[in-house]
């Protein structure tokens, strides 16, 4: 269920590093994530960098379009989404729920208000 890599520049990179991450009701070791540094850090930003140019050429409307995506796909998989939050913080899988959803709204808001662009 896990991908123990690091995601940059499409690419999943092994850091050889990772950090367990334990179960607050069980203090079962539920599974490890990569331990990145300051070389991860540097490649996410060097992406980051070279994805803004592809990115400022599309348009208000190809990006509303790309943030509804990833809303939707965050929508789909809200049950999967809260049962690693429960698993992972022990939070309630109905507070784990609203969470999401709560924050999944800043994603639809942005869509739609980034097709309001003014030339500002």
């Amino acid at each position: 269920m896990y991908i123990n890599k690091l995601y940059i520049d499409g690419e999943c990179i092994e850091t050889g590093k990772t950090i367990e991450v334990i179960n607050p009701a069980t203090k079962n070791v539920i599974g490890n994530i990569p331990n990145g540094g300051e070389i991860e850090a540097m490649l996410a930003v060097d992406a980051a960098y070279k994805a803004i140019k592809s990115w400022s050429k599309k348009t208000a409307d190809e990006r509303s379009k790309l943030l509804l995506a990833w809303h939707n796909l965050i929508k789909e998989n809200l049950d999967v989404l809260a049962e690693i939050m429960t698993t992972e913080q022990g939070k309630p899988s109905e507070e784990a729920k609203a969470e999401i959803e709560y924050a999944n709204s800043y994603i639809n808001w942005f869509a739609e208000e980034g097709k309001r662009v003014y030339g500002e």
